[in-house]
Order: C-alpha cells, then structure tokens, then sequence
C-alpha cells in the first residue's frame, strides 16, 4: 500500500464530553451577558460596551454552531469555521462604521456604568476562558472558540480602560478609540479563522482522494483479477489440447 495512505497526527477536533459541557457553560456565559451589557450600553450610551455586547452574542451562536459540527468531517468543520470568521468579519466592519458615525453624536457615556459592567463582563470573559484553556490549539472549529473568548477578555480589560479615559476627560473620545480598537481585533481574528479554516478545507479534499486511492489500493479491481484468471485458464486449455493431440 502507499505511503500516503498512513494517518498524521490530526488536531483535537472536539470530540470529548468534557469539553462539550465547557462549551455549553460557555454558551450559557456569553448569552447572558449579551443581555446584560446591551441593556447597560443602551442605557450609558458607550458604544465600546454594545460593542463588545454584540461580541458576546456572536460567541453565544457560533459556539452554538461548533457545538453542533463536533464529529463532522473535516471539510464541514472547516466550513462552519469559516462561517464564524466571515461573521467575525463582517461583525468587526460594523462596529468599525457604528464608531465613525459616533463620532459625530453629542454625547458622553457614562462612565461608573461603563466600568462595573466592563469588570463584570471580564469576570465572566475570564472563567469561559479558564473552562477552554485546555482546548487552545485544536483545528479550525475548536481554535476560532478559544480565540473569541481570549478576544472577549482583552475587549474587557480595554472596556474598562475606556471608563477611566471617560471619566477622566469628560469626553467620549476613550469609548470611541477602544470601540475602534476592538473592531480592528474583530478583523485580525476573523482572517486567522479563515485562513485555518481554508487551509483544512484543502487538507479535508486531500483526505477524501487519498481514501478514495487507499480503498482501490486495499481492493485492486475485481475485473483485472478475473481477467487474468481467465487468461490462465484459456492458456490451460489450450496446452491441455496441445498435448493431447
């Protein structure tokens, strides 16, 4: 048989029950305080704090839709992490524009607001990143959930970052700028996202040819067989005849 048909060393791929009931905490983490930090930065008018509200509700989703592939091929996991990271991307160019037309809005965010809730989201930023510490450098699917949840905590420690700057210069200039700041890490995560994922996308095609190869390998074609066996048997015959006459 060939050596392509040998088997590497393949990432972790998420197939572990502890790791699925991490997931499902962390779901239930970042659902909650979607809601909460949308409600906070509607009534504080921060704009970096509905920012990273909105992050929280991506990650409750797509890791929803992780969740969900765990067991699928290659090729599907690597599909639903590209899905994560054009969401990403998408999500970081509109957080990118909502802070350029803030900047025009008369208005400054509240900043005692801004600050407990920001410490109360890297609170909740922190355990889901504790609970997935283990699962850093698994493939497409398992490393886009860890990269979210580290994001979720730098956004956090900015958040409150941009409090300080508020309520320090009365102005919405520090909202503003980590807003900014958030939606470039949003962008530079989702091309890592969708570069693995294409990457393992290729390597998924590549798998399925060589299986494809190693199966015609492991069973050489019945009718080559057969041919040959009626060859033989034809060239019997025909000796057989020749020495009886």
């Amino acid at each position: 048989m060939s050596a392509s048909c040998g088997h590497d060393h393949a990432p972790f791929d998420g197939m572990s029950d502890t790791y699925k009931r991490r997931l499902w905490m962390v779901i239930v983490i970042n659902a909650a305080m979607f809601i909460v930090e949308m409600t906070a930065g509607q009534l504080a008018r921060s704009q970096a704090l509905q920012a990273d509200a909105l992050d929280f509700f991506a990650d409750a989703v797509t890791y929803g839709i992780s969740l969900a592939v765990i067991g699928a091929s290659l090729k599907s996991r690597s599909l639903a992490a590209a899905a994560k990271g054009g969401s990403l991307f998408l999500m970081g160019l509109w957080v990118f524009g909502s802070t350029l037309h803030r900047v025009f809005y008369q208005g400054v965010p509240e900043a005692p607001v801004m600050g407990a809730i920001g410490f109360l989201a890297l609170a909740a930023n922190l355990a889901s990143v504790l609970l997935l510490m283990n699962y850093k450098d698994g493939d497409a699917n398992v490393r886009s959930v860890w990269l979210c949840s580290r994001n979720d905590a730098i956004g956090n420690v900015i958040v409150m970052i941009a409090a300080l700057g508020v309520w320090g210069t009365a102005t919405a200039w520090p909202d503003l700028i980590v807003a900014a700041i958030m939606a470039g890490l949003f962008l530079y995560s989702s091309t890592q996202i969708l570069s693995q994922s294409y990457q393992e996308w290729r390597k998924g095609e590549t798998v399925t040819l060589t299986s494809s190869c190693c199966a015609s390998e492991a069973n050489p074609g019945h009718g080559h067989a057969a041919h040959s066996d009626l060859g033989h048997a034809h060239h019997g015959h025909a000796h057989h005849g020749h020495a009886h006459h």
